[in-house]
């Protein structure tokens, strides 16, 4: 299946990008360095994968905006002051946290808390575009397509 994205170039990168950073579990690195090792245009590549990504992350922060926050004041008790409280806590720098959404297994859940604690979405996209561009700059880097 991974050899049929490779197959569609930088549209098959896009769409391995974009479903590895959803709940769907994959791996859009083999895709990646199949085009990039393979001849096509290492920067071309970088900015398709990190796009295709970071929409995916994005999709995960709407996907988790769409919970509502008066279940958990409804179903777990929480007082609506004291989930208010804990949300502006968040907000103070836990929008910055979004960065780390690019990490294998735990990303899609922060980019989903993300939206679902309302985090600022200026913030959280600066932050997640920051991590996923970086994810493939380190990846390009210990594969030896990248010296700095």
């Amino acid at each position: 299946m991974l050899t049929e994205f490779a197959e569609w170039g930088y549209l098959g990168l896009f769409i391995a990008s974009f479903l590895a950073a959803t709940v769907i579990p994959f791996s859009s690195e083999i895709v990646f360095s199949a085009l990039a090792f393979g001849g096509l245009n290492m920067w071309w590549c970088l900015a398709v994968a990190t796009l295709g990504n970071f929409l995916g992350g994005m999709t995960c922060y709407y996907l988790g905006k769409l919970g509502k926050l008066e279940w958990i004041e409804k179903y777990l008790g929480v007082k609506k002051e004291k989930l208010d409280r804990f949300i502006n806590r968040v907000h103070k720098h836990g929008d910055w946290f979004a960065f780390f959404s690019f990490l294998p297994g735990i990303g899609d859940a922060i980019a989903l808390a993300a939206g679902f604690l309302r985090c600022r979405i200026w913030i959280v996209a600066v932050a997640m575009f920051s991590g996923k561009l970086l994810r493939y700059i380190v990846w390009l880097y210990i594969n030896g397509l990248l010296l700095l």
